[in-house]
């Protein structure tokens, strides 16, 4: 079964979308720009659907949610902490790429009896400084020319791949789906203002950013693993290795001739490795949903 619905956290409606029917449940977090549940995680819901029952969220003004909040972290591990609570299960798996991977993180570390498995994908959280992403803040301060820009980088195929060249290891090599999709994103109205206001919050002009959760690393108790792409541009491998020899259990996968966006440069490799790291399929939770209570009808704060 494949499908999408939302249930409200706040004053936020959080669309998601929904795939699986059996095994144990794990929740899977975009990161920032003109990402959303699909364009990362399109191919890796299909994989895990077939042994886990899937939920993949839009975060606050990304995909189809709704909701006007302060772009940052610890917002982010709010409304996850939202949204895990309107499904009917004790403990979840966790998968988060970039922004996303720290907005998880942040979530394991303030309510580890919550999570089975936790998975960071070349994530946002585990450094101190991201240099690279400076460019990105300093055009965004510009009145106008985030949109601008947006629309003149989808114009065609092209000038979508020329886009992507400055986070993946190879846009001649990605899929026409993928660069589809995020032209598509790039074509839709307000579809990056969200990262705009994130880059204000948690990016300085020298590179600092306001997320490090490295001092913190030691006490994370939830077991870990740290997906990297050896040729990730935005987010140093560095951050990972370091992650994987503080955190007490965790495990270290770096994918060769991949940049920043592994579920969709190299979406067999990230799967398979995903796959091996979650729970046993046959360890799934009984479901015990409250009554009148459904995921997408719930309704999560005041």
């Amino acid at each position: 079964m494949t499908g999408t619905g939302v249930t409200t956290v706040g004053d936020c409606r959080i669309a998601y979308r929904r795939a699986g029917t059996s095994g144990p449940p794990i929740v899977l977090c975009h990161g920032a720009g003109i990402d959303d549940a699909t364009v990362s995680w399109r191919h890796a819901i299909d994989a895990l659907s077939e042994d886990y029952r899937v939920y993949a969220i839009d975060w606050p003004e990304y995909g189809r949610s709704t909701g006007s909040v302060t772009h940052t972290i610890d917002t982010y591990v709010d409304v996850l902490d939202g949204f895990l609570e309107s499904l009917p299960y004790e403990r979840v798996s966790l998968a988060g790429i970039s922004m996303g991977g720290g907005a998880a993180l942040g979530y394991a570390l303030e309510r580890p009896e919550r999570i089975e498995r936790l998975a960071l994908v070349d994530s946002y959280g585990l450094g101190g400084r991201l240099p690279n992403a400076l460019p990105w803040k300093l055009l965004s301060q510009v009145p106008g020319m985030t949109e601008l820009g947006k629309i003149a980088a989808g114009a065609t195929t092209d000038s979508v791949r020329l886009v992507l060249d400055s986070l993946v290891a190879d846009s001649g090599g990605l899929s026409d789906e993928f660069v589809d999709d995020a032209r598509e994103k790039l074509m839709e109205p307000g579809s990056i203002q969200a990262f705009k206001e994130f880059q204000g919050n948690e990016l300085s002009y020298d590179g600092r950013v306001a997320t490090n959760f490295v001092d913190d690393l030691d006490d994370l108790s939830v077991p870990t693993l740290l997906i990297h792409g050896e040729e990730d541009p935005l987010v140093p491998l560095e951050w990972s290795v370091r992650a994987a020899n503080r955190i007490p259990d965790a495990e270290l996968d770096v994918i060769e001739d991949c940049g920043h966006w592994a579920p969709r440069e190299r979406p067999e490799r990230f799967n398979e490795s995903l796959r091996n790291w979650l729970p046993d399929r046959r360890c799934a939770p009984t479901i015990d949903y409250p009554t009148a209570e459904m995921p997408g009808v719930t309704r999560v704060g005041n």
